[in-house]
């Protein structure tokens, strides 16, 4: 294929990639801001409400607010806000926009980097189209994972650049970007690694080039950024508190939640159905045999990709990148209460796509016919995926309707049940938040969260003593509970009623 054919074809390429993720995701203008984090990030923020301000700016810069510190993330926000006030439309536009600008980069990074159209092709049209992505493109809060990507490319096309004529200008851009990617979300702190698998495959500069000390000792600088992260990362969640389920659920837990989760991403990806914006932690009720099962699969496969390596380099690379890139997020340092995320396999995901888009065609290389074949099956594979991704995203048009959608594709989900029941409370439907929140309740009577938020709706329904009974409840599952302290005490110094002897400091 000559020069200029070539940049027809990438042209035509980017054409067609940005014309089906917008026949996918157009619909997210019509989107409301949704009530789990939009409210904190963007839609009842102050400070992102004041637009680009010094003050916003050195708020931005300061604070650990929504237990993260991702300043170029809330910088976005505030310029959204500035250009479209509380319209959730355009704020959901600038979402769709960064999602194709990191789907033509990954797409012309690749092609530069691996010297193949196709399979570069290939890959950026999977990470366009996969239902997976439909979490990152049609939740406004997660802004920071579409803008940090966009910077990850970046990074990596700037590495790409200094390959080539290795210059401390050009590595200098490397840094600013890979900087500018760890202020918008800390999940970025495994891309130098991600770095050293493409001197493996494709740039080949390990061994050939250089040797693993030398690769290493290039990107000292990278991580101790990446280092100096997560730190600060670290101490901002557990001062905010996200990090207390890690002292609920023990070691064991976590490493048996983190191998089924890796399996189950990987199953996702090639079934992605029955997509929910939550999945509950199973805690102490994980099943280890399932877990064993998990392991023993996720060890086969590094094997068998290791016995190929020399071969096949592109498997390290892509399966590698896979498993490492989910580490900050695979819950051995748990956050939160979910057991894994959709959003979370952004990034990750471009792994296995590398392994599908370079595989395949080796694999079925004495195939008869094998273009029209695997070019007529890519195109199937994708408007599968592209109507799935249409469908999924409907889901995310409001807070209803997404939680309604949960509750049927997930069991005994006491969180969506919760989240529900506040929902309904804001639109002052007592009688079916009372419902939920009951449900809540009764799936997980040992959470202090959804005993809380129980009373808080029996007390705008106008059932103040049940209400007092569930926040002592609440303080006496956990007695560090802010939120059942401080509602307590709100209720009885608005009825005058003594308090609990047993709930009292």
């Amino acid at each position: 294929m000559g020069k200029n054919e070539n940049k027809n074809w990438s042209l035509l390429i980017c054409i067609a990639l940005t014309l089906a993720a917008l026949a996918v995701f157009y619909q997210v203008y019509r989107f409301e801001f949704i009530d789990l984090d939009d409210p904190d990030y963007v839609s009842n923020n102050p400070n992102v409400q004041q637009g680009i301000t010094l003050k916003a700016i050195k708020w931005a810069f300061t604070a650990g607010y929504a237990s993260n510190w991702h300043p170029l993330t809330w910088l976005s926000h505030m310029l959204d806000w500035q250009l479209f006030g509380n319209n959730a439309g355009g704020h959901h536009i600038t979402n769709l926009i960064f999602h194709i600008a990191n789907t033509l980069l990954l797409f012309l990074v690749l092609k530069q980097m691996t010297k193949t159209l196709w399979q570069s092709a290939f890959v950026a049209a999977l990470f366009a189209l996969h239902p997976l992505h439909v979490e990152s493109i049609a939740w406004v809060s997660e802004r920071k994972d579409v803008l940090s990507t966009f910077f990850w490319i970046l990074t990596m096309w700037a590495y790409l650049r200094y390959v080539k004529q290795p210059k401390i200008i050009a590595y200098l851009l490397v840094v600013v970007f890979f900087a500018l990617g760890l202020m918008s979300k800390p999940m970025l702190v495994t891309l130098p690694f991600v770095l050293l698998l493409l001197d493996y495959w494709p740039l080949n500069r390990l061994g050939k080039k250089h040797s693993l000390l030398y690769l290493l000792i290039e990107k000292i600088p990278l991580f101790a950024m990446a280092l100096a992260a997560s730190a600060a990362t670290f101490i901002i969640q557990k001062e905010t508190g996200t990090m207390r389920i890690t002292k609920d659920y023990g070691f064991l837990v976590r490493i048996a939640n983190a191998s089924i989760s890796y399996l189950q991403y990987i199953i996702k990806m090639i079934c992605p159905v029955r997509l929910s914006y939550f999945y509950l932690h199973p805690g102490q009720n994980v099943s280890f045999v399932y877990a064993a099962i998990s392991a023993v699969l996720l060890l086969a496969i590094t094997v068998l990709v290791l016995r190929f390596a020399k071969k096949r380099q592109y498997l390290v690379t892509g399966w590698l990148w896979y498993l490492g890139t989910l580490v900050p997020v695979i819950g051995i340092v748990q956050v939160g209460i979910q057991a894994m995320a959709d959003r979370y396999s952004y990034i990750p995901l471009i792994g296995l796509f590398i392994i599908i888009a370079w595989g395949l065609p080796e694999l079925l290389a004495k195939l008869p016919y094998r273009r029209a074949v695997l070019g007529t099956s890519a195109l199937i594979v994708l408007s599968v995926l592209a109507v799935l991704a249409h469908l999924q995203t409907q889901y995310w048009k409001d807070s209803e309707i997404l939680y309604q959608h949960a509750l049927k594709v997930t069991d005994n989900n006491w969180k969506v049940h919760m989240d529900i029941a506040q929902a309904l409370l804001r639109q002052k439907r007592f009688e079916e938040a009372i419902y939920h929140g009951s449900e809540s309740v009764r799936i997980k009577p040992d959470c202090a969260d959804a005993v809380n938020v129980l009373g808080v709706v029996l007390y705008y329904a106008g059932r103040t003593d049940q209400a007092i009974a569930q926040f002592n409840r609440a303080l006496q599952i956990d007695p560090q509970s802010r939120d059942a302290r401080k509602n307590l005490d709100i209720v009885l110094a608005t009825e005058q009623k003594p308090r609990d002897e047993n709930t009292k400091k």
